[in-house]
């Protein structure tokens, strides 16, 4: 008996979606904060802004700020053995604290 294939995005719903209690607009600081090049970031994906949203796949990757795009950074991420350059709006983006 075979399965019905649901497609490749059944894996990332568990990352699409945020906690009761926590779900609603964001903070207008979380969409406004400011990097420098050469940060370190870690993608944290805000499910209820689909603008500027990185993909799934790099949800909880950390990587260097590279540049500015408008009001987008890319970012130089590790994917296995390749860098990849990611655009990503900021609210999509927390910085990371050594």
């Amino acid at each position: 008996m075979t399965r019905k294939s649901h497609g490749f995005r059944i894996k990332t719903r568990g990352k699409l979606t945020k906690d009761v209690r926590t779900r609603g607009k964001v903070p207008v600081s979380r969409i406004l904060q400011e990097f420098d090049v050469g940060d370190s970031v870690h993608i944290i994906l805000e499910p209820s802004i689909h603008k500027g949203m990185p993909f799934p796949r790099f949800h909880g990757k950390t990587g260097k700020v590279v540049g500015k795009r408008g009001s987008a950074y890319l970012l130089s991420i590790m994917d296995g053995n390749k860098e990849k350059i990611i655009i990503s709006r900021p609210e999509h983006m927390k910085k990371q604290v050594f």
